[in-house]
């Protein structure tokens, strides 16, 4: 009985604490839309972006547009995309809707394009960061690309997402008769895109060396001894030659890349090595 009375609890702290987070985002983002994109004229694309057309032609609030073309989306969704995802981009949308209408009565923080788009793609990329780490939508073009594809799997979510965007900023640039809105949306849109890359990537990404050397064991024991690292030797064959290769698989952080380098010219000068970026690391000296 306990247990019982032990998971409802839970279960009730796990929903509220996941709509606080998607209140939090859209908040933000609202913050992001109203003080800072839409006075410009700017659009990160979405149907924001078409309400930002509707405020300028006929002042309909952009909140106001934003849920009523969403709102065929939820019934979509509700039957290919299932009921707990429905309910959240439910809560997303009507909360970035009444906090679209809220902060649209307050003045800009500033009527130069430049600061806007800068501070406005950052705070609504944050905004939709946080939204989506609670496994929440606030509908649009994310939505609506994501029902496309629950009908055709084979299209690909984000070719979708960044041609209906590209769309509605189209859009945006006819009424408005001025192409540096599209050159503006599209940094904004870059721009969230990378804010999008740390927040689910992070920006401490540690670096992936593949090092092909017949000193392979001595690097390694280097490498142990004044890193502290650890390396995964991987037994390979050199094509061109038909040899054997020994190769060590090494992840460092950034930082340590030039002493693994120096450590490295000093034990075999002829050693092939390969380094890339290690975006996610999860382990004993990482995450």
């Amino acid at each position: 009985m306990l247990d019982k009375k032990e998971k409802i609890l839970n279960r009730i702290k796990s929903i509220s604490i996941t709509s606080l987070k998607i209140i939090l985002g859209t908040m933000i983002m609202a913050i992001g839309i109203d003080l800072f994109l839409v006075p410009s004229k700017l659009s990160t694309g979405g149907f924001s972006g078409i309400g930002t057309v509707l405020y300028y032609l006929w002042r309909i609030p952009v909140g106001t547009t934003t849920i009523i073309l969403n709102i065929p989306l939820f019934v979509l969704a509700f039957l290919k995309l299932g009921k707990r995802f429905t309910l959240k981009t439910i809560l997303g949308t009507s909360s970035l809707s009444y906090f679209l209408n809220v902060f649209e009565k307050i003045r800009p923080i500033t009527n130069d394009k430049v600061l806007a788009f800068i501070y406005g793609s950052i705070l609504v990329g944050v905004g939709t960061a946080v939204v989506l780490k609670a496994r929440g939508s606030t509908g649009g073009s994310d939505l609506l690309a994501s029902i496309i594809r629950a009908y055709k799997r084979n299209v690909k979510t984000g070719t979708l997402i960044i041609i209906l965007d590209t769309i509605v900023v189209a859009i945006n640039v006819i009424f408005f008769k001025d192409i540096e809105i599209a050159l503006y949306s599209a940094l904004a849109i870059y721009i969230m895109g990378k804010i999008l890359d740390i927040f689910f990537e992070g920006i401490d990404f540690a670096k992936m060396m593949l090092i092909i050397s017949p000193k392979g064991e001595i690097i390694s024991d280097k490498i142990s001894k004044e890193l502290a690292r650890g390396t995964t030797k991987i037994k390979g064959i050199g094509m061109y030659k038909k040899e054997n290769r020994k190769i060590l698989l090494c992840v460092v952080s950034r930082n340590e890349v030039r002493h693994v380098m120096a450590i490295i010219e000093e034990t075999d000068k002829t050693a092939f090595t390969i380094i890339t970026n290690a975006r996610e690391v999860y382990g004993k000296g990482f995450k």
